[in-house]
């Protein structure tokens, strides 16, 4: 039930497309590059992340290595500490992007935009209380330290965060919009 494997194949193929860039593609421009490296790189270190979303620190470093050398392509960025030159970018961290589709999916879930119901995964807080928002999930006990990493179980806090106007958001571009809002809002919203 591990996804070091997983997490070492992404790894690989990403690393090999962004060799692949690195090589040719002369003109190291962040217009140029960004597009190209969302579109072939970034979609294999995220690709069914909700499933396999890594567990350790040391499957997150692995995959972070990518987009941190990616990030070190541009001359004028190398000097910059690794988060100054995400934001420099317009980037997220992997695992801040995992969290995001994390609360993306249960979004769309709650909201019946997924073949698959909110009550496959999780369970509705049944008391009301004036914290927070009415759509709380409750994580499910376990005798394993295993079943905390499942996605029905990590992403519970994040979600649980949430405000009822947040939560209530008529669509999905909207929620989108407003993690995006949040992340600059709130610090480490998105960390684990």
């Amino acid at each position: 039930m591990k996804v070091r494997k997983q997490c070492e194949e992404a790894y690989s193929k990403a690393s090999q497309m962004l060799g692949l860039i690195n090589r040719t593609i002369q003109f190291k421009n962040p217009k140029v590059l960004l597009p190209l490296y969302k579109s072939t790189v970034r979609l294999h270190l995220e690709y069914c992340s909700a499933v396999w979303c890594p567990q350790y620190v040391k499957d997150k470093y692995l995959l972070e290595r990518v987009q941190h050398r990616f990030s070190g392509m541009f001359s004028e960025l190398k000097s910059l500490p690794y988060e100054q030159q995400l934001n420099k970018l317009g980037l997220w961290t992997l695992e801040q992007r995992h969290n995001r589709a994390d609360l993306l999916e249960i979004f769309k879930s709650i909201k019946g935009l997924t073949a698959v119901s909110w009550s496959h995964f999780c369970i509705r807080v049944k008391n009301r209380t004036t914290r927070g928002h009415n759509w709380k999930i409750m994580k499910k006990n376990s005798s394993c330290d295993l079943r905390y990493d499942f996605f029905s179980q990590r992403s519970v806090n994040c979600w649980n965060n949430l405000t009822q106007d947040e939560v209530n958001l008529p669509s999905i571009n909207s929620f989108k919009n407003h993690l995006e809002k949040c992340k600059r809002w709130k610090m480490d919203f998105f960390m684990d």
